[in-house]
């Protein structure tokens, strides 16, 4: 069910807009990585995970959970309620389950969706699971116009692969110095993904 709901989710988005995928050879194979991205709309886990490899899992609002069928569809998709304001680390806890239960997982490190395309500073949320989990992260830069419209140019861009063992010591309670460089790099890369990105859409559209 997972992949046929991903089919035509990948489809749709493929009507939908320009969509174009880079760097999707620096996912690794084989393995349950953490998809860190900027964060520009409600279709940011669709659009990752639509060019994106297995299957994965994502955060979500408790109140996207509230309508039955829409509900269905995003556990299909492998998303989970998060609660705002309550159990931080329970959180944690079944974002490493997801991980280790064979899923990939799809993170927003800034919380909140960028208005004007800015990478923001992050949150060391995605290094302390990545820490936890011993498992690399993948920095993703997403970027469109002011607005996702219909045939609105995406484009949705895979870096290169962070081992959380470079940056943070393994440790029952990560030291968190440790996951604040590794947060800055990611954060860091993210920003590169989308500045990069920008930069072809203009000579792109200069050469027109």
């Amino acid at each position: 069910m997972y992949y046929i709901a991903k089919f035509f989710v990948r489809l749709f988005f493929r009507i939908m807009y320009n969509l174009h995928y880079e760097g999707r050879d620096n996912i690794p194979r084989g393995e349950e990585v953490i998809y860190a991205s900027n964060h520009r709309s409600n279709a940011d886990p669709p659009l990752v995970g639509a060019g994106a490899v297995g299957k994965h899992a994502f955060m979500a609002k408790e109140e996207l959970f509230r309508k039955k069928l829409f509900a269905w569809l995003i556990r299909t998709l492998g998303a989970f309620p998060v609660s705002r304001g309550k159990g931080d680390m329970a959180v944690i806890d079944t974002a490493v389950d997801r991980l280790r239960s064979g899923r990939s997982l799809m993170i927003f490190p800034e919380g909140t969706r960028s208005k004007d395309g800015r990478v923001g500073k992050g949150h060391a949320g995605a290094a302390l699971i990545a820490a936890k989990a011993d498992r690399r992260i993948v920095p993703v830069g997403i970027v469109f116009g002011e607005k996702l419209k219909f045939r609105t140019r995406v484009n949705v861009r895979y870096g290169k692969p962070i081992d959380p063992k470079d940056y943070v010591e393994p440790a029952d309670e990560p030291n968190p110095r440790q996951l604040v460089k590794l947060k800055n790099r990611y954060m860091a890369d993210i920003k590169e993904l989308v500045e990069g990105a920008e930069e072809k859409v203009k000579e792109e559209k200069d050469n027109a």
